[in-house]
């Protein structure tokens, strides 16, 4: 592989001679592949299972409970465990970041640079559905994406924005328990991956990197709660991107303390090489701090009688006890209708009130006249034992492409499942089972 001459000479000065041999020589090398199971929707033990049955070996990977090396002929990305959202593929390296940043469920927690959301999900799995997650992308079509991978993984507790960390930062002041900042870098871990990166790599992008990265930090530090931790990431391996930036940000705010550092690289581990830092900031976790204006919507009949179809939609549809949850933050005014479709936030929506949202939390449904239709992402975040009525599917590329499938029982909305992973919904009437997979996922014949 041909690599620039810059990046050469600073990694055979960064490395010394004996290192840098086999660091170079780690480039002739095939690349290694990787992916995690998710917890919202299989066990660990349930996918190797799963795997197996699809004829695709698993290997832990040893940073990260959730993570599998898996043979770089199999195409785990064809399979309809994918679709269902029973693993996430990601570059072995990148499933440190998120046990370094240790999630736990209830917290609230930031991941500022989120897109496409491998590290978003697997916080999301460790969150377990509890808490709030804003996961934040700058760039809208990268916003979109992220929100569709949060969608396909089930995650009903994240809020995705498309927002500047300014803007965040004058909305969001000492507020989150943890914040993730795996910041825009020169790329030197994706060289064997993504051959244009090496293309673009130079000794002043490198430069012009630092530079944001110390920017997004300045911000990150400030949403941070006393007591709160933040982890700085990057898949790049130079210093002045790295430990320089680290140290910065500990110079920048004394209220940090550098709890850990961690470096992967390609000739001593099995991935394309990451680096992370770990901060602690010094202080007693205080209150939730929040500048957004707090909204007073006031009920009218019209938005009455649209919580009843709702209303009337669970009871008809979902088992206990996801339907008394869902019930109750309904009857709570949980629920915000954004023109005909309907979200549960995680949190208080007026939170969010002006700020760019892609998507704020689950979306439940859309009002269609005097009916209400669930969404794809709602069938997604549920239980198959959440479901009145449960379709597993022995064939679910049929179903994935859109066709209609025989139904017996009861009519009605009918969650589509494979391997007990819900696929999306159906409307079973008279034997046969109506396809609404959403037509934009739907798999060429």
């Amino acid at each position: 592989m041909k690599l620039p001459e810059d990046f050469k000479k600073r990694m055979r000065a960064q490395l010394g001679q004996e290192a840098y041999a086999a660091f170079l020589a780690s480039y002739e090398k095939g690349r290694v592949f990787g992916l995690r199971y998710n917890p919202l929707k299989v066990q660990r033990e349930t996918l190797i299972r799963m795997m197996e049955k699809e004829g695709v070996a698993l290997e832990p990977v040893p940073w990260a409970e959730e993570g599998f090396y898996y043979p770089g002929a199999a195409q785990p990305g064809k399979l309809p465990l994918h679709e269902a959202g029973a693993y996430y593929i990601q570059e072995p390296s990148a499933m440190a970041v998120a046990p370094l940043l240790d999630p736990q469920a209830g917290e609230t927690i930031l991941d500022l640079c989120a897109a496409p959301g491998g590290k978003t999900t697997q916080i999301a799995g460790r969150m377990g559905g509890k808490g709030l997650l804003l996961a934040n992308e700058t760039v809208p079509s990268r916003a979109k994406t992220l929100a569709r991978n949060i969608e396909r993984m089930g995650v009903a507790n994240a809020v995705v924005c498309n927002e500047t960390a300014e803007r965040l930062a004058e909305r969001f002041p000492l507020y989150f328990d943890r914040i993730l900042v795996d910041a825009p870098c020169s790329g030197e871990g994706m060289f064997r991956k993504d051959e244009r990166a090496c293309a673009e790599w130079s000794l002043r992008q490198v430069e012009a990197c630092a530079a944001r990265q110390k920017d997004i930090l300045s911000y990150a530090a400030a949403m941070l709660k006393p007591g709160g931790v933040l982890v700085y990431s990057t898949c790049t391996f130079s210093p002045q991107e790295d430990e320089e930036v680290a140290a910065w940000l500990a110079e920048y705010c004394p209220q940090l303390t550098l709890e850990k550092e961690l470096r992967l690289w390609p000739h001593l581990h099995r991935g394309e090489g990451h680096y992370a830092a770990r901060f602690r900031k010094e202080g007693t976790r205080t209150a939730d701090e929040c500048r957004g204006k707090k909204i007073e919507e006031k009920k009218s009949g019209h938005k009455e009688k649209r919580e009843q179809t709702i209303l009337d939609f669970c009871r008809e549809n979902l088992k206990e006890p996801a339907a008394g949850e869902i019930l109750g933050q309904i009857r709570a005014g949980r629920a915000v209708s954004f023109g005909d479709q309907v979200y549960l936030p995680p949190c208080g929506a007026d939170i969010f009130d002006g700020l760019k949202t892609e998507r704020a939390g689950l979306w439940l449904g859309s009002y269609k006249k005097d009916r209400f239709e669930p969404s794809h992402a709602l069938a997604m975040a549920l239980p198959a034992a959440m479901a009145e009525r449960v379709l597993e599917t022995p064939d679910p590329m049929r179903y994935l492409r859109g066709e209609t499938l025989p139904a017996e029982g009861k009519s009605g909305w009918t969650l589509v499942t494979y391997e007990g992973c819900p696929l999306g919904w159906g409307k079973a009437s008279n034997g046969l089972l109506k396809n609404h997979y959403p037509k934009g996922l739907r798999l060429q014949r």
